[in-house]
């Protein structure tokens, strides 16, 4: 906790990766983390090797004081803790300002101050004048110096201020500089920067003073992450990013992106190497602690990031990955996936069969048919590319490598019951052929879906005890609109799992229970597959 400089990243106290997920971060609108979350938060970027993690604004939020006087406890590998708070206010004495002390009442060994580097801000919104502002900023952040903290300062609206009235702006960092303040951050506090104007800025600003400059980006203009490696290759050595872009309106510069663009495109080794293929993994980790599904899509770590649809991609992958990779993706902890759907062609289904452990090669014949079926299926509103486990069902019965399935459908029956007390309950009656044997089940659920599960277990479980550790995840539903209202298509998306890996199957129909029975078939099927469970 003591900590006020990186401890074991490649370089060292020469260049700064500031994590504020826990502060600016946690601004973004749906994200509410408790004290519990944020402690979790905090380990999981320690171990991805971020030198600054930003805890929040202690005093300012009672929730944010009680981290600090609980992270106390934690013991960092790479990080150190920073505090972030505002400078004194006007007309009074650093020593004075209770917010002032509760920056160091939290104990973190490192300060963020944040003060206003636009005039305009500076008269309108603090109702004072520049020499007063770049006193408050003087004053503070000597306090802070002679207590035994390490400062940075956040000049905020600095690229809006410095093309208003650049020597304001270069006023009030010069104020922090002198004062003893490490780095000054440059904040694109509105967004609205676009790289080149950017990097122009910050590259004056560093032959006019001099100073060590830093960068912060919001992502207004979708330009954070260009923004953030810009300043960087025009001279900032300290970068500020949030988790997965996190953060009010349209975000911040992504850590992940950013990270990954200096790390893979400029050769800096700003993060420990051990650390690189952690970086999807603790995406992923600090998503669920947010309670916001993963982005699929998002740069480096998205499960789509590597993700190829076009049969012109899937042959010159075949050839070589990296003719349509940018990196290799296990450098960041992510895979290539190859995804079959009606634009697939031969190389696609190859290569996702290989992928699947089902070898295609050399059977032009076998791939010719599964390619037309796959298209014929998907024009029907079938989508293998979110159900490999239906995929690799199709490839298998192509080469003849599926027995028939370990029971037979002679009829189901779903009732819904609607009673007086308003309560509603499904009962599914199955009637199948397992093993040579009629066998009827009658079970209840809350829906028509979970009640033909469990009628459709309770009828196979005395005769495949393998089914017991087959359970039913997730269940996606979407109406397709190839037909009006009631009449209209239902795709049918079943995840399953046996507590060693998952699978997910699709069904379609224009019977919502039809397209179900026909995704849970599936996962039964499947698993009998790869389990190579006896049949009859």
């Amino acid at each position: 906790m003591s900590r006020t400089t990186p401890a074991g990243t490649p370089l060292g106290d020469s260049f700064h990766v500031f994590d504020t997920t826990l502060r600016d971060g946690a601004q973004r609108e749906g994200i509410s983390y408790s004290v519990a979350d944020k402690l979790a938060v905090a380990r999981l970027l320690d171990e991805v090797g971020v030198g600054f993690i930003e805890g929040g604004w202690p005093g300012a939020l009672p929730k944010d004081t009680e981290f600090f006087a609980r992270a106390r406890e934690l013991d960092f590998t790479h990080a150190a803790l920073v505090a972030f708070g505002s400078t004194r206010r006007a007309g009074t004495t650093a020593e004075a300002d209770p917010q002032v002390r509760a920056l160091l009442d939290s104990q973190a060994p490192v300060v963020t101050l944040v003060a206003k580097s636009d005039r305009r801000h500076i008269e309108r919104a603090l109702r004072t004048d520049v020499a007063e502002a770049t006193l408050m900023v003087r004053d503070t952040v000597s306090f802070l110096r002679r207590e035994g903290r390490r400062v940075f300062l956040d000049a905020e609206h600095f690229f809006d201020g410095y093309a208003y009235d650049p020597d304001t702006a270069l006023a009030v960092l010069t104020a922090a500089v002198e004062a003893g303040a490490d780095v000054a951050v440059l904040c694109d506090t509105n967004g609205g920067q676009l790289p080149l104007q950017l990097a122009d800025t910050v590259g004056e600003v560093i032959a006019r003073t001099g100073f060590r400059v830093g960068i912060h980006c919001q992502d207004d203009t979708g330009c954070a992450v260009a923004n953030s490696v810009a300043a960087v290759q025009a001279g900032a050595t300290h970068v500020q990013c949030t988790a997965n872009g996190y953060g009010e309106r349209a975000g911040n510069a992504d850590l992940f992106a950013v990270v990954g663009n200096l790390v893979t495109k400029l050769g800096m080794p700003v993060i420990p190497a051990e650390s690189v293929p952690e970086l999807s993994r603790v995406s992923h980790a600090l998503a669920e602690i947010a309670n916001i599904a993963p982005d699929t899509h998002q740069a480096f770590v998205g499960s789509s990031a590597f993700a190829h649809k076009a049969g012109l991609h899937a042959s010159a992958i075949k050839v070589d990955p990296l003719l349509y990779n940018h990196i290799d993706p296990t450098v960041v902890g992510n895979d290539m996936r190859v995804l079959v759907t009606e634009m697939a062609g031969r190389a696609s289904l190859e290569l996702k069969g290989r992928e699947l452990g089902v070898d295609l090669a050399g059977q032009p014949e076998v791939l010719n048919s599964a390619v037309r079926k796959v298209k014929e299926l998907e024009s029907r509103g079938w989508s293998f590319e979110a159900a490999d486990a239906s995929l690799e069902l199709l490839l298998r019965h192509e080469l003849s490598e599926v027995d028939e399935p370990p029971f037979r459908l002679e009829s189901y029956r779903v009732i819904i019951d609607h009673s007086i007390d308003s309560a509603v309950v499904a009962e599914a009656t199955v009637k199948l052929h397992v093993h040579g044997e009629r066998v009827l089940a009658t079970a209840e659920g809350n829906g028509p879906v979970h009640a033909l599960d469990a009628a459709l277990r309770k009828a196979l479980l005395p005769h495949l005890p393998w089914l017991a550790d087959v359970q039913l995840t997730d269940y996606k539903v979407r109406i397709l609109v190839d037909h009006p209202g009631t009449d209209a298509v239902t795709r049918v998306l079943v995840e399953s799992t046996d507590g060693e890996r998952e699978w997910t199957t699709v069904g379609v129909h224009g019977n919502i229970v039809e397209a179900s029975w026909l995704a849970l078939c599936d996962a039964l099927v499947h698993k009998a597959m790869r389990a190579r469970v006896a049949v009859s």
